[in-house]
């Protein structure tokens, strides 16, 4: 994957910062070059746990285990 390709893919992502955005000078992300994609579920941290039965399921949810933390 192309560079260019990489970068619109870092848009809303923390380190995005360090791809030339910052005062400090730096001009690439040092997780960049090694970055390959791979799909994920987006979570939020916000949402705290609770119980639900094991059979429970809602449509356009996921469920994930409440002690994971990645």
């Amino acid at each position: 994957m192309k560079t260019e390709e990489k970068l619109k893919m870092c848009r809303g992502c923390r380190n995005d910062f360090y791809n030339d955005k910052n005062p400090l000078g730096v001009k690439v992300c040092w997780s960049l070059d090694k970055a390959v994609v791979e799909l994920k579920k987006e979570v939020s941290v916000n949402h705290d746990p609770r119980p639900f039965l094991k059979c429970y399921h809602k449509d356009g949810y996921v469920h994930v285990a409440g002690h994971r933390t990645c």
